[in-house]
């Protein structure tokens, strides 16, 4: 991440915090540090299992990297 009020230079970094906390749900309040981290390593995962991204041609993150291997 840039520095503070520098978001236009890590355009990749903001999107994907965006889907992580539109998405996915991590924009709440959890009731542990436990509990947050669970919730992330989910969110992370669907993200690069689960979820078809348009620029991947529909494909999940994880897909195209096995495709490439």
């Amino acid at each position: 991440m840039t520095g503070e009020n520098h978001c236009y230079e890590n355009v990749m970094a903001e999107r994907v915090n965006g889907i992580l906390k539109d998405e996915l749900y991590l924009d709440q309040t959890f009731d542990s540090v436990d509990h947050a981290k669970r919730a992330a390593k989910n969110a992370i995962n669907l993200y690069n299992e689960v979820r078809l991204h348009l620029s991947l041609e529909y494909k999940t993150p994880n897909m195209v990297y096995k495709l490439s291997a």
